[in-house]
């Protein structure tokens, strides 16, 4: 007998909002006189991982990507282009404001603390949200079990009694390892069919 559904624990990027980072890369590299590949290749090696475990702070952050890039940014430009990616997913918010008071809501995300305080104004439903897992508050990331057992903690229920969504593959795949009920997140259609399957 399958268990009753508490809660739904969402990703962040490219689930409540779109974040191009073909564009980051682009526009970062533009600005410090490299390609968006090796712009990528950089960040990836250097800062990327590290500022989503907590481990740099905003200035922190700032001053590491600026070295791994070659160039010195002062924070309000470093902050605009660090933050040129996103786009406020609009069509699924109302799917996510249905949930509130019906299920526990958690967001569980890898991310840093730049993105994190630039999206939270975008995103007011994130007030209505139980509880927010973020990377880069709690030390761990994705696929990592540490970090999903923080939102099931926090969620109060156990693994089968949790849905997850996500657009990584891998990360739905961990969260299945674990006992939740993974969705692979695509559109906010195949969302909508998701959640009345799981009886939402």
């Amino acid at each position: 007998m399958t268990s009753p559904l508490r809660a739904v624990i969402l990703d962040l990027g490219n689930v409540l909002v779109f974040h191009d980072n073909g564009l980051l890369f682009r526009k970062l590299g533009a600005r410090a006189g490299l390609s968006p590949t090796e712009t990528e290749s950089r960040l990836l090696a250097t800062s990327w991982t590290p500022a989503n475990r907590g481990l740099l702070g905003a200035e922190g952050l700032r001053r590491e990507i600026c070295r791994s890039l070659g160039v010195d940014l002062p924070m309000d430009e470093f902050n605009a282009l660090w933050n040129c990616h996103f786009t406020v997913h609009e069509a699924v918010l109302p799917r996510v404001e249905g949930l509130v008071g019906r299920v526990k809501l958690v967001l569980l995300s890898n991310t840093n603390v730049l993105h994190a305080a630039y999206l939270r104004p975008l995103l007011p439903v994130l007030e209505r949200f139980d509880s927010l897992v973020l990377s880069c508050e709690v030390g761990h990331v994705k696929p990592e079990p540490a970090i999903y057992k923080e939102a099931l903690a926090r969620a109060g229920c156990a693994p089968e009694e949790a849905a997850f969504f996500d657009d990584v593959n891998e990360y739905v795949q961990a969260a299945n390892a674990l006992g939740m009920r993974g969705h692979l997140f695509t559109t906010a259609q195949s969302f909508d069919a998701q959640l009345k399957a799981l009886g939402l």
